[in-house]
């Protein structure tokens, strides 16, 4: 009985690392369940032994995608002594390392999602807020630790660190190079170090 359970776990999570990348790269409509049967080497009845939809893959899809992604994005910032360095870190991890194939999936989903999925609209609201979440907490940490300035407003710059980010991914995309990412780590790096890194 175990030995089943772990093998229909297994199967499922490789079905959702299959399909992650698909639905980042073709959306919800684009990505058809043919795909995700070559993509995993399983038929349609094996594929939905494990989800009772595609709406249910695409959900568990974008949630391994943002996992892969924030993971990417924020390694290496716990190491980091001083938070307004951290969160230069992090900026300079979203600009500068891929996460999966066809971008960031919170931009990619979020667009995809705005006028007809729900499900997803809100997988993509929750990660939005656990994002700005960790960056208010660095922030609130670089407060009490005597790094970031005491009169911060950490809902406002996790907002423009998040708008500006995505901003420029967005650019980037339409343009086709990457001078609109680093257009938008200077402009944040050079907010960071006047506005919100403490006086020494």
């Amino acid at each position: 009985m175990c030995a089943t359970t772990n093998k229909g776990e297994e199967t499922r999570q490789r079905i959702i690392a299959a399909a992650a990348p698909l639905f980042n790269q073709r959306g919800y409509a684009g990505c058809v369940l043919s795909d995700i049967m070559a993509a995993t080497g399983l038929e349609k009845g094996g594929i939905y032994r494990h989800f009772e939809s595609k709406e249910e893959i695409a959900a568990e899809a974008f949630d391994y995608s943002w996992a892969v992604a924030t993971g990417i994005r924020q390694k290496g910032m716990a190491e980091i002594t001083n938070h307004v360095d951290r969160l230069k870190h992090h900026i300079a991890s979203f600009v500068h390392k891929s996460s999966i194939p066809g971008g960031c999936p919170l931009l990619n989903t979020g667009v995809d999602s705005d006028n007809g999925n729900p499900i997803l609209r809100e997988r993509v609201r929750k990660a939005l807020r656990e994002w700005q979440g960790m960056i208010r907490s660095v922030l609130v940490e670089g407060v009490a630790a005597g790094t970031v300035r005491s009169d911060v407003d950490t809902e406002r710059v996790s907002r423009l660190i998040v708008g500006g980010l995505e901003g420029g991914m967005l650019l980037s995309r339409i343009e086709k190079n990457d001078q609109a990412k680093l257009d938008a780590m200077e402009h944040l790096n050079s907010y960071l170090e006047t506005q919100v890194r403490a006086p020494q």
